[in-house]
């Protein structure tokens, strides 16, 4: 099983990068550089891919604010303390929270989505969103290819040892989801 996936990857990676790129991110460009690192991938090419799916997925998130407003704050209403938390974010820095917001956890598709309910400028929230995409593809997919051996080292660590491994990754993501779950509601 795990020769099949790794065979897709080399096979359909930059498909999945893109995909992975609109809905979630970061994991997906740690793949990419260290597939860049293997040499199963080109650098430029997983960036360009990598930055476009963070582009068009940030693009996807706005225009469903911009043109469901009423509809997402009825279906969304856990999540309204995020939506006033974004738009305050907006108006306190403005431009740069766009910017910023794909490091955000928790707050990386509501940023989007609120600013999209807002009056804000599509075009200017594009320009700004596009060269934010290819920073965060950038800085990511070079930093994982740099990194590449040890991570490489500490997934091969991890599948030996799975046993050992598992619970103590089970515990610290249940504790982050935890403490990020209930820092966003305060």
């Amino acid at each position: 099983m795990e020769q099949l996936f790794i065979e897709w990857l080399k096979e359909y990676g930059y498909v999945i990068l893109f995909i992975w790129s609109v809905m979630e991110g970061e994991t997906g460009l740690v793949m990419a550089g260290v597939m860049v690192h293997t040499g199963d991938m080109v650098m430029l090419t997983a960036i360009v891919v990598a930055g476009l799916g963070g582009f068009v997925g940030d693009q996807i998130y706005f225009y469903i604010g911009r043109f469901n407003r009423n509809y997402i704050h009825k279906k969304l209403k856990s999540q309204r303390r995020k939506f006033a938390l974004a738009t305050l974010l907006l108006r306190k820095y403005g431009w740069a929270i766009i910017f910023v917001q794909r490091y955000m956890y928790g707050l990386r598709t509501v940023i989007p989505m609120a600013i999209g309910t807002t009056k804000y400028s599509s075009r200017l929230f594009a320009i700004i969103n596009f060269i934010s995409a290819f920073v965060w593809a950038s800085i990511t997919i070079v930093l994982a290819y740099i990194f590449g051996e040890e991570i490489l080292k500490i997934l091969h660590f991890a599948k030996e040892h799975i046993e050992f491994v598992l619970p103590i990754a089970i515990v610290m993501a249940v504790s982050v989801f935890y403490y990020f779950h209930h820092t966003t509601k305060k």
